[in-house]
């Protein structure tokens, strides 16, 4: 009897986390699997059509535009931004007085919120008035047009997102001062320079937040949305900027196709899914835990 009261009071206190995880998270998951599969446009009730949304996504050149120009911008954003995260920690761990204040400096343009953000740099990469062509007018360099531009509309994406690495920074900063000084102290008795201490010391012992990074960042940058949503109405100019979140949040939410939008999301769900294990496989051996 004590033992069943423990559990039923076990489960009382669980119960809200259980409800919520239900309502809001199993079952929209399972309702879009099913959807995936349906016509569906929220105002009428599903209609069974079997394969039919992923036969005309595959058809559908819109949808093939969207994933190329997200897969485009991941592989610019991703290796550029985790590299600027990891120099930003690798500086902000030196021993230099008042260090606090450049960490936190550097660290608040991450908690801003994105639309603010698409905000402020839709002013700063304004092609006649904007401060960053009008820095490099003063430099003898004529600034190209930025938010009109095919060209560059992804280059000014990527500003955007480097200015948001606080959080990938941060991650960084706390691995790095785990690093044993002990190891630097031999490497360095051995006669390693400072580019052989960071190569053979400091990212080996770093290796599984860089991985963490690397995950999180595929994941991120596959579902851009809200900053380039806000700068470029419609993926402007000439859809050059049309990703494939914002083409599913169309579908759902504009043309009403949410069986569409459903059988998208789980496609998108399985490309994640496979760049994270071949991820994960590609990192046995690079990877390195504790004493492994």
């Amino acid at each position: 009897m004590k033992r069943s009261k423990e559990g039923l009071a076990g489960y009382l206190f669980a119960a809200p986390w259980l409800i919520g995880m239900s309502v809001f998270l199993l079952y929209p998951l399972a309702s879009s699997i099913y959807y995936s599969f349906c016509d569906y446009s929220v105002l009428k009730p599903p209609v069974w059509v079997g394969m039919e949304n992923y036969r005309e996504l595959f058809q559908d050149e819109v949808f093939w535009k969207a994933a190329g120009n997200t897969a485009m911008y991941a592989v610019m954003a991703l290796p550029i931004g985790m590299a600027t995260a990891m120099g930003l920690a690798m500086l902000l761990n030196s021993k230099v007085r008042g260090m606090t204040v450049y960490r936190t400096i550097f660290f608040l343009p991450s908690l801003v919120p994105m639309v603010s953000l698409a905000v402020l740099w839709l002013w700063l990469l304004n092609g006649e008035h904007g401060i960053v062509n009008e820095l490099l007018k003063h430099g003898g360099i004529k600034g190209p047009n930025w938010l009109g531009d095919p060209a560059w509309s992804k280059p000014a994406l990527m500003l955007t997102g480097i200015w948001g690495v606080g959080n990938s920074m941060l991650i960084y900063l706390a691995s790095l001062q785990d690093v044993p000084t002990s190891l630097l102290e031999a490497a360095q008795l051995d006669g390693a320079n400072a580019w052989q201490k960071t190569r053979n010391v400091t990212i080996p012992m770093i290796s599984p937040v860089i991985l963490f990074n690397l995950v999180m960042g595929i994941i991120g940058t596959l579902q851009v949305f809200a900053v380039p949503y806000v700068m470029f109405p419609g993926g402007s100019p000439a859809r050059s900027t049309y990703f494939y979140a914002m083409y599913l949040f169309d579908n759902a939410f504009r043309y009403n196709k949410m069986g569409y939008a459903s059988a998208m999301g789980w496609i998108m769900f399985l490309v994640i899914l496979t760049l994270t294990f071949i991820s994960l496989r590609l990192s046995d051996k690079h990877v390195h835990y504790g004493g492994s």
